[in-house]
C-alpha cells in the first residue's frame, strides 16, 4: 500500500509536469499568433494570383508549357506536410494516415515522397518510400526560399517526365480547434477554380458592371504577351500553392500543440486533485488508528 510519502512525491512529480505543459502551451500560443497572421496574409495573394493565372490562361486559345503537360498518372510525387516534433495531439497521425490512405487508393502506381517535416520523414522512412529529397527544420519559421526550393524540385522532375503529377498532404488551417486535412493536386496545373474566388468575382461584378471580364474573369491589361506572361505566371503558382500549404500547416500544427498542452495541463491538475484527496483519506484513516489505538490502551490499562 503506497505511504504519505508516495502519495507526495507522486504529488510533487504530476506538479513539476503540470508547469511544463503550461509552459509549452503558452509558448505553442505565442507562436500561433505569428503563424496564423503569417497563413491568413498568404490566403488573399494566392487567392490573386490564381484569379491572374485563370485570366490569362483564358485568353490563349491552347495554353501550351511543361507544368500543364498531362500524362497517365504511373509516377506520382506526394508531398507530405507533418509536423517536426511530437506532443501536438493527433496532428502527425492524423496527415500520416490520410497520406497513407491516397497512396493506398491508387494501387499499381509507383510513389516518390517529399517529406517536410521529422515526423513524415521518420514514418516514411519506416514504410519503405523512395524520397526525392526531405525538408527538416523548416515548419518552425516558414521561409519562401524553402518553398522555392521546393517548387523548382518538383517543376524540374515533372519538366523532364521523370514524374506524372504532384500531390500535397497537409492540414488546412480553420481555427484553434478544427483544421481540415487536405490532398491538392499541385501538378499537372489544370483548370484553375474555386468557391472563393467565384464568390469574389461576382461580389466584383456587382460592384461595378463597367468592369470588362473575359470568360467570367476580369479582363486585365498586359504589357507582354499572354504566352510570356504565362510561362511566368505557372512556377510563381506552384511557389505560392506549396508556401501556402507550409505556412498552413504551420499554423495548424502550433494549435493542435497548444490544444494539447492545454489538455494536459488540466488533466494533471484533475490528477493533483485526486491524489490529493486520496492522501488525505489515507492520512485520516491512520490518524483515526492512531487514536483508536491509544484511546484501547488507556481502557486496557484502567
Amino acid at each position: 500500500m503506497a505511504t504519505l510519502l508516495d502519495f507526495r512525491r507522486r504529488i510533487r512529480s504530476v506538479k513539476n509536469t503540470q508547469q511544463i505543459t503550461r509552459a509549452m502551451k503558452f509558448v505553442a500560443a505565442a507562436r500561433l499568433r505569428r503563424a496564423q497572421e503569417a497563413a491568413l496574409a498568404a490566403r488573399p495573394y494566392a487567392t490573386e494570383l490564381a484569379r491572374v493565372l485563370r485570366s490569362t490562361m483564358a485568353r490563349i486559345e491552347s495554353p501550351e508549357h511543361p507544368l500543364l503537360a498531362k500524362r497517365p498518372e504511373e509516377r506520382i510525387l506526394v508531398i507530405v506536410l507533418a509536423g517536426e516534433r511530437g506532443l501536438a495531439g493527433a496532428f502527425n497521425s492524423n496527415i500520416l494516415k490520410k497520406a497513407y490512405e491516397f497512396i493506398r487508393s491508387k494501387p499499381g502506381k509507383k510513389f516518390v515522397t517529399v517529406p517536410v517535416g521529422k515526423k513524415g520523414r521518420d514514418s516514411l522512412r519506416k514504410a519503405g518510400f523512395e524520397f526525392a529529397a526531405e525538408y527538416t527544420n523548416v515548419l518552425a519559421r516558414v521561409d519562401y526560399g524553402t518553398a522555392r526550393e521546393i517548387s523548382k524540385l518538383v517543376s524540374e522532375l515533372y519538366s523532364k517526365e521523370d514524374i506524372d503529377a504532384v500531390y500535397i498532404v497537409f492540414s488546412e488551417f480553420k481555427s484553434v480547434m478544427t483544421s481540415n486535412l487536405t490532398v491538392e493536386k499541385l501538378l499537372p496545373i489544370e483548370k484553375i477554380e474555386g468557391e472563393s474566388e467565384k464568390r469574389s468575382a461576382a461580389e466584383d461584378d456587382k460592384k461595378s458592371d463597367s468592369v470588362p471580364t473575359v470568360g467570367g474573369e476580369i479582363d486585365y491589361i498586359y504589357e507582354q504577351p499572354e504566352t510570356q506572361i504565362l510561362s511566368r505566371l505557372l512556377p510563381r503558382y506552384v511557389e505560392t500553392q506549396i508556401l501556402r500549404a507550409m505556412l498552413e500547416s504551420s499554423a495548424a500544427e502550433h494549435a493542435a500543440r497548444m490544444t494539447a498542452m492545454e489538455a494536459a495541463t488540466r488533466n494533471a491538475g484533475e490528477v493533483i486533485e485526486a491524489l490529493t484527496l486520496h492522501m488525505n483519506k489515507v492520512r485520516q484513516a491512520a490518524i483515526t488508528k492512531e487514536i483508536i489505538e491509544i484511546v484501547s490502551g488507556a481502557s486496557y490499562t484502567a
